[in-house]
């Protein structure tokens, strides 16, 4: 039995559509940029915020369809679940400086953004849809803008 856990769980919006490649070995690749805000009053009374973001890696192997998914599904300002682990790399660049970059490689992906219908859809690394979700990809593409009451709505009543 593992004595450790490497787990990351987001939820966010996307900061842009999703970038998608192919590898030299033929898999593909999906990369998010999701962003999470706290807010808070300070002292004063005044309302501050502060946003992070994230680099979230979707992979299409061994049986993986999340890149294939998150190309399909996923534009900018999706509100997204992502559930994966914290990878940390370094490279050196053509400079020769070395650089790092934190990730979360993403084991599962619900979208969480409306698509008319009120649904969620949920996929496992298999792209099968996961449990309590819809039985049916998203159709509709509309666009985080088209909703600008999300835009200005208060996560403070959600319990994490």
């Amino acid at each position: 039995m593992s004595r450790s856990l490497n787990k990351a769980i987001l939820i966010g919006n996307l900061g842009a559509d999703p970038e998608v490649r192919s590898t030299s070995n033929g898999s593909r690749v999906a990369t998010l940029s999701v962003a999470t805000s706290r807010q808070w009053k300070n002292q004063a009374g005044e309302k501050q915020e502060k946003t992070e973001w994230h680099r979230v890696v979707l992979w299409n192997n061994k049986g993986s369809t999340l890149a294939d998914i998150a190309e399909r599904y996923c534009k900018k300002g999706d509100k997204v679940y992502v559930e994966g682990s914290i990878e940390y790399r370094s490279w050196q660049d053509r400079e020769g400086q070395t650089r790092y970059t934190t990730e979360i490689t993403a084991r599962e992906l619900i979208l969480l953004s409306g698509r008319g219908d009120g649904a969620e859809s949920s996929f496992s690394p298999a792209g099968k849809v996961g449990a309590g979700a819809t039985a049916a990809a998203p159709k509709g593409k509309e666009s985080f803008e088209d909703f600008p009451e999300a835009l200005d709505a208060e996560d403070d009543d959600l319990p994490f």
